[in-house]
């Protein structure tokens, strides 16, 4: 009668049924939290291109980060937000500074009921914007951003922190971070490395969220959108310095990038879902034009599909309710 033989739709046909073979699954403690914390607010400011995401006050970031671990996000990454900002970005560096006073607040808060990670960059806190010191010609100097970067781990790992992040793409920065951590004893502070960060177009709303002072580009140092080999060249030295995980970024323009890494790579791999790939969604949502919870959970599904471990995400404590649900 023509019928088919192979009946695939057969494994579909029920809730139940999708759930007891499907192949892929995102649990909220895949998931991480990137947070702001600003100095000097005495509550919680909203970002008007992050819609639902604020710039923290001290008191807010620590009663957030618990209920991020009520909710059992995997981590948390902070970002520092100061009230003044220098050439060199001694804020960073700073043990009273913003980023490493908030580091204390959460791990005082939390203490191990979750991992917190601090974001090893001096973008924040440069009052040019790039996240390197500047050489006299205005290029950004690699080995002497690597020198604020040692000290600049230090004290985070002096705060508490229990996983750095090096974001900014210097050369080197893996390895003279891991040295510097060692020989200061602080062995069990693991990295979790940027290793492809790429010069993309869809980090506008995060740049609102720090308040950069960036005019320009960091083209000369984040990578080249349209280079794979590239980056996996990078995650083998990231690698081979010291890094403990390693991350590509964004995500969803760059998942066969994602695929290609963590095929190669037996460290765990980590994508964030970066400011413009949150801010396309919601706006499209605000609009009427998507289905937020269905739009939320196939984007993490598909990062963790492409080979993420771990994902960073501004929708962690909502995409976590919305898996305990299902």
């Amino acid at each position: 009668m023509g019928f088919p033989d192979v009946r695939p739709r057969r494994l579909r046909r029920t809730a139940a049924m999708r759930r007891l073979v499907s192949e892929t699954h995102v649990q909220p403690s895949n998931l991480i939290l990137p947070m702001f914390v600003k100095e000097g607010l005495t509550e919680p400011r909203p970002i008007s291109s992050l819609p639902g995401v604020v710039q923290h006050s001290r008191e807010s970031l620590r009663k957030a980060a618990a209920e991020a671990v009520a909710e059992g996000v995997g981590g948390i990454m902070l970002f520092g937000v100061p009230e003044t900002r220098d050439e060199t970005g001694s804020g960073g560096v700073d043990p009273g500074g913003i980023l490493n006073v908030a580091i204390r607040d959460v791990i005082a808060e939390v203490g191990d009921g979750t991992v917190v990670m601090a974001d090893l960059c001096l973008d924040e806190f440069t009052s040019h914007g790039h996240c390197g010191v500047l050489a006299g010609d205005g290029s950004v100097d690699n080995d002497a951003t690597l020198r604020q970067y040692e000290l600049m781990a230090l004290a985070q790992a002096e705060a508490g922190a229990h996983v750095l992040g090096p974001s900014g793409m210097m050369d080197g920065q893996v390895g003279v971070v891991r040295r510097a951590l060692d020989h200061a004893g602080y062995t069990d502070v693991a990295l979790l490395a940027y290793a492809v960060k790429y010069a993309s177009a869809f980090y506008g709303p995060f740049r609102e969220a720090v308040e950069s002072a960036l005019v320009g580009d960091r083209k000369s140092y984040q990578q080249d959108p349209a280079n794979v080999r590239e980056a996996l060249r990078e995650v083998a030295l990231d690698i081979e310095e010291g890094a403990d995980m390693v991350m590509v970024k964004p995500a969803l323009p760059y998942l066969d990038v994602l695929a290609r890494v963590a095929e190669v790579t037996d460290v765990p791999v980590a994508a964030y879902q970066v400011s413009g790939e949150y801010a396309m969604v919601e706006a499209a949502v605000a609009n009427g034009w998507l289905d937020r919870e269905r739009v939320v959970l196939e984007t993490l599904t598909s990062i963790r599909r492409a080979g993420a471990q771990l994902i960073l995400t501004y929708w962690a404590v909502d995409a976590a309710r919305l898996l305990r649900r299902m």
